[in-house]
């Protein structure tokens, strides 16, 4: 995930790891067509699964909270959405 032609600013590779989860996750759950998303509360889940990260619950809410941030997620009415970066 850390290619030097995308904007946006690196993340320790534990959150970039989480983000990679998000992505499969918001990928298969799409309910829009062009549009990846997934809602606050079912990323802390997938985040804290232990089929998944097994992160604790305050380790999942600051990756999120990292990954907003530095533009990752945007969040619209709990529902976290990937941002694309442009090519």
């Amino acid at each position: 995930m850390n290619n030097l032609s995308d904007p946006r600013p690196p993340l320790p590779e534990w959150i970039l790891d989480a983000y990679d989860v998000l992505c499969t996750h918001s990928l298969n759950s799409a309910t829009h067509d062009d549009v990846q998303s997934i809602s606050r509360e079912q990323a802390l889940e997938v985040l804290c699964s232990p089929d998944e990260l097994a992160l604790e619950p305050e380790d999942a809410t600051h990756a999120l909270s990292r990954l907003i941030e530095r533009g990752y997620f945007y969040e619209v009415s709990g529902e976290l959405r990937v941002t694309m970066p442009e090519d």
